[in-house]
């Protein structure tokens, strides 16, 4: 497993969780707005320092009973051939796992869940159906997305979406994306927690070009959340 950094403690990233993050190196999505070029880009993570699987299995092993979970991230944990290995080691040492993914690999979302290897997966939703090639670099295949959305639905596993609120995504999108993963499963009868993200400008991306379309105001932010929040569970901006 590439391992590109280790946060050691967090009281955010794993909801209830007292938690350590883990950040898996490469990502099949150029996200324009990414702050992870580090974690994404081949000549980047070239140059990116490591951390061996065995420093961080000490880690681990020297943190049980301190902290409850390990949060993977990345980068696209999902596109790791090793990822079933690496969480069924976690597991292991009594660790709770939470997935944070893209959704562009429905078929390992679906094994970790089946295997019991995770226990809660925050899924980004980039943009709208219409907008995600633009948002994704170009890299998503809708279809898949779609899967891992309805998969999700089920209920098997606690889990969220959230969305950065990337620069050109309007408040009409946020109605858009509502209505497409905001209805409740037939299997769980309950619509699902939705969160959004505000956008930092000040940080590097992947494309800059971006930075030169609009980004939606806290207070429009919070307008389009009272809009679509009755589509979910929960609706926050976070």
């Amino acid at each position: 497993m590439l391992i590109g950094g280790l946060q050691k403690v967090t009281l955010i990233d794993y909801p209830g969780k007292v938690a350590c993050t883990v950040f898996l190196m490469g990502c099949n999505f150029r996200c324009p707005f990414c702050y992870s070029g580090e974690l994404v880009l081949p000549k980047e993570i070239k140059k990116q320092p490591r951390i061996s699987e065995k420093v961080f299995f000490d880690f681990l092993k020297e943190r049980q009973g301190l902290l409850e979970g390990v949060v993977l991230c990345g980068g696209e944990p999902t596109i790791s051939e090793d990822l079933l290995e690496f969480c069924q080691k976690i597991k292991k040492l009594g660790y709770l796992v939470k997935l944070d993914t893209n959704g562009s690999n429905p078929k390992m979302i679906e094994k970790l869940i089946k295997e019991r290897l995770i226990d809660y997966v925050a899924m980004d939703i980039k943009a709208p159906q219409n907008k995600y090639g633009f948002c994704s670099g170009n890299k998503a295949d809708i279809k898949n997305i779609k899967k891992s959305v309805e998969f999700l639905k089920q209920g098997k596993i606690d889990f969220e979406f959230r969305t950065t609120v990337a620069p050109g995504l309007s408040e009409s999108d946020f109605l858009e994306i509502a209505n497409w993963i905001g209805v409740p499963s037939t299997n769980s009868g309950q619509a699902p927690k939705y969160f959004l993200q505000e956008f930092n400008s000040q940080k590097p991306v992947l494309n800059p070009e971006i930075l030169k379309l609009p980004v939606l105001k806290r207070e429009d932010i919070e307008k389009a959340i009272e809009t679509i929040k009755p589509k979910f569970q929960t609706c926050k901006l976070r």
